[in-house]
């Protein structure tokens, strides 16, 4: 959150320890560079017993390369490399219960099982949601795997499912639906827009966290991602107001 590197990160630790915390365990910066490297974080999560209803998106933090004005001005340069961050949210607390980092180029479909497989299996869900990206077939398996119901809108173009795939009989309802209004009026009647709190997600990562990743290692960056969405959570559990309607 202070955007320090471990070696900064450290001596602030240590001042913070002589003024305020004298118990404060405070570890060498070499130390944790070596634990980063395979390190198991778990989430931090606060579990109201409510089912769950995930919105999942991605984003994309930089590694390293050239600024943003050179890309602007000279296009796309070989050296500048990603990483894409997919997080998935329980929209009724706003806390993160699965992160993954892939590879730049690794479509959101192809990790949507992967993440449901960081939420233990006896966690009950009841929707989850995502953008025309999710549309595939595996990606409905995945979440029927679960009891779980989709959000997710058909891709423009799309053709109905034999009713022996996984999701079909949602699916082409809401094809159906679709075709008879507008893709607008059935994102309005099926809630697909609690989405959008995925997206403002995504904006408070970036803007809390940084936009670039300190690491170098393939696995110190899974770490850094999964530390930096235990961070927001802490955040959200210390700071998110208890709003109750009132009639």
């Amino acid at each position: 959150m202070f955007h320090l590197p471990l070696r900064a990160l450290q001596g602030f630790a240590q001042s913070l320890r002589t003024l305020a915390f004298p118990t404060l365990p405070v570890p060498n910066y070499t130390t944790l560079s070596r634990r980063a490297q395979n390190l198991n974080v778990v989430l931090p999560a606060s579990r109201t017993g409510e089912l769950l209803h995930l919105v999942i998106d991605s984003t994309g933090l930089k590694l390293y390369g050239e600024g943003e004005w050179k890309v602007r001005k000279h296009g796309w340069s070989k050296r500048r490399i990603w990483r894409k961050v997919h997080l998935a949210m329980d929209a009724n607390t706003g806390q993160i219960r699965a992160a993954l980092m892939t590879h730049q180029d690794v479509g959101d479909g192809e990790v949507l099982a992967d993440l449901l497989d960081q939420i233990p299996a006896d966690t009950p869900i009841d929707t989850i949601g995502g953008d025309g990206a999710y549309d595939s077939k595996p990606c409905h398996a995945a979440i029927v795997a679960r009891d779980a119901q989709p959000s997710i809108p058909p891709r423009d173009g799309a053709k109905p499912w034999s009713e022996s795939t996984p999701g079909a009989a949602w699916r082409n309802e809401a094809i159906d639906v679709i075709e008879k209004s507008s893709r607008r009026e059935w994102k309005a009647a099926s809630g697909y827009h609690r989405r959008s709190l995925a997206e403002t997600l995504m904006y408070r990562l970036k803007t809390l966290t940084g936009h670039s990743l300190w690491a170098r290692e393939i696995g110190s960056q899974a770490t850094e991602v999964a530390i930096r969405a235990g961070v927001l959570n802490r955040m959200v559990a210390l700071a998110r107001p208890q709003s109750v309607c009132i009639t």
